[in-house]
């Protein structure tokens, strides 16, 4: 990725997987090319991107070794392709409890190589009525903040999730850039997925790129979608509310020091 401009595109990916892995490799290929021929120099993937089964055990039977196997060699190929970093989303990964998985975001050099690997450390569980999640039933958690350097700045990776735990993003110090790939439930994300996504960009004073599963999924589930590129400022930029597409812009360093430099909030801090 070179830097000749003050400015970076950057671009999220929305799609509505299925349970067939392959279907989703067809999507994720065309949309990531789609985002490449707009100039997009870092692509962001959805969680759960190669696979939304029918059940949630049905990831364990393409839960993968690191370097090898079909949804990490896909990323790899895909951003030596575009020469592009590529942030994969989510995808399982073998964990060391039987019958689970480490639900695990990769991230691809524009050389295919792989730069960064963060898993998910909070988990989702949420029960009204009918509905109910509990992703510990086949999820072992992470434990280890996570970012990565990427020629416009540091870049801080999080999941889904995540983004309820402001003291996550505190712990990784200064980004220029906050990626949040997410399948965020229709109830949870009407509520709260915008207003979350722009406090953490206003409060860490940093760009955040949201990739969301965006629609109804063969296995009945309605996931939120609402993609979206927020700035330091806390503006919605970008957003698609549902159905699979990209959205893209920029990432303006000038904007960020200009934001920092007006409003020296992290610097002010005390705790």
């Amino acid at each position: 990725m070179t830097q000749s401009a003050r400015s970076t595109k950057i671009a999220a990916i929305q799609m509505v997987s299925t349970p067939v892995v392959e279907e989703n490799f067809a999507s994720a290929r065309r949309l990531v090319a789609d985002a490449a021929r707009q100039g997009a120099q870092l692509v962001l993937l959805p969680e759960y991107w190669p696979i939304m089964g029918m059940k949630d055990s049905d990831k364990l039977a393409h839960a993968e070794q690191t370097g090898a196997g079909p949804i990490q060699e896909t990323m790899s190929e895909l951003a030596r392709e575009h020469k592009i970093w590529l942030v994969g989303g989510t995808l399982p990964m073998a964990a060391p409890e039987d019958g689970k998985v480490l639900n695990t975001l990769m991230v691809y050099n524009p050389d295919g190589e792989q730069a960064s690997r963060y898993d998910k450390i909070h988990l989702f569980s949420f029960t009204k009525g009918e509905e109910f999640y509990d992703e510990a039933r086949t999820i072992v958690h992470g434990e280890r903040v996570t970012t990565f350097d990427a020629p416009f700045g540091k870049v801080g990776l999080s999941v889904c999730y995540d983004l309820r735990f402001p003291e996550l993003y505190r712990a990784m110090g200064d980004c220029a850039l906050i990626v949040m790939p997410a399948a965020f439930t229709y109830t949870t994300g009407r509520a709260h997925w915008e207003i979350l996504l722009r406090a953490r960009a206003i409060e860490n004073q940093c760009y955040v790129l949201a990739a969301a599963q965006g629609g109804k999924h063969q296995n009945g589930r309605r996931t939120w979608g609402h993609s979206m590129l927020v700035d330091p400022w806390g503006e919605v930029k970008s957003v698609l509310p549902e159905g699979e597409g990209v959205v893209i812009g920029d990432l303006d360093i000038s904007q960020l020091q200009g934001v920092r430099e007006s409003l020296p909030a992290l610097m002010h801090r005390k705790l």
